[in-house]
């Protein structure tokens, strides 16, 4: 999920992030929850899933319990009323939602296709630019650092709004990427940046809408026919489309959080699967995606 994930092309690339911000919380207001469309990103990139870096290096979580054995217990426990009551979301969050699918929890990304933000986003800080090239033995003058750095700025937004040749489009608005670049600097101990961190309030299916956007829809196209067991075992993905109709709640939640077997081959034999396992997303979060795949059905 290769949710919205920064893909860095050049290590020489210096990044400006916004101005310093308070610590607070906002309403991300105007915000108009849109339905997931077109072919999916690897399909777009003529690669087969398996030849990926995410295909690679996803944890595909627990295999099929072996004849006689019992799968290993697990309970569905949603919080009441997590879909009618505003959520509250961090950078931290927005980060998980939108580019950790890709990236990794620590944003060092899945090389050689997905870049690592680090360094390009610990080059946001012109004092620690500065500093990081005189122990490199290198120098150069303050007003330099910073107007390669403001040119670059507007690469980042680009980025974070557009996407890449290689980087689908984030689903972020201005506010999102004011909540999330302050995080991204955290992440890349970047100094200060701690005290920047701006959380914003959006509905449970906007959380949907940024799982599936920047994560599901990697893999998975928005619509198309729904494959068979033996087409599956032989690398088709299903479309977002059929999904809720080919699994219910409980059981897309189990495949997310946690893993779950799927039928494959001729004859339909469980087995592990090749869907990663995105255990930094809660059951709420899962159930936000299936919920906004229903409300907002997949289009072409």
């Amino acid at each position: 999920m290769t949710r919205t994930c920064l893909h860095l092309t050049t290590l020489l690339a210096v990044f400006l992030v916004a101005p310093s911000l308070l610590s607070q919380t906002s309403e991300n207001k105007g915000i108009s929850v849109t339905a997931v469309e077109g072919e999916s990103w690897i399909r777009l990139l003529h690669k087969p899933f398996g030849e990926t870096s995410m295909g690679k290096t996803g944890d595909l979580g627990p295999a099929p319990p072996r004849p006689g054995e019992e799968a290993p217990p697990w309970q569905l426990d949603l919080s009441p009323g997590y879909t009618a009551r505003p959520i509250t979301l961090h950078g931290s969050d927005l980060y998980r939602l939108s580019c950790q699918g890709c990236h990794g929890d620590l944003g060092h990304g899945a090389p050689p296709e997905i870049n690592s933000i680090i360094g390009p986003v610990q080059a946001t800080s012109v004092a620690g630019t500065i500093e990081r090239m005189k122990k490199a033995g290198r120098e150069m003058s303050r007003s330099d650092v910073t107007t390669v750095a403001k040119e670059s700025k507007v690469l980042l937004l680009q980025r974070l709004h557009a996407g890449g040749q290689h980087m689908p489009p984030p689903t972020l608005s201005d506010g999102e990427v004011r909540s999330l670049v302050p995080y991204l600097e955290q992440l890349s101990d970047v100094p200060g940046a701690e005290k920047n961190q701006i959380a914003v309030k959006e509905s449970s299916y906007r959380v949907g809408e940024h799982i599936v956007k920047s994560t599901c829809h990697i893999c998975h196209s928005a619509a198309g026919p729904n494959p068979d067991s033996k087409q599956i075992f032989e690398g088709e993905i299903p479309p977002l489309s059929t999904l809720t109709t080919r699994v219910n709640l409980p059981q897309f939640v189990r495949k997310v959080t946690s893993g779950a077997p799927i039928v494959m081959g001729t004859p339909p034999v469980p087995y592990r699967g090749r869907m990663p396992v995105f255990v930094y997303l809660s059951q709420d979060e899962a159930a936000a995606a299936y919920q906004y795949l229903i409300l907002y059905p997949p289009r072409p």
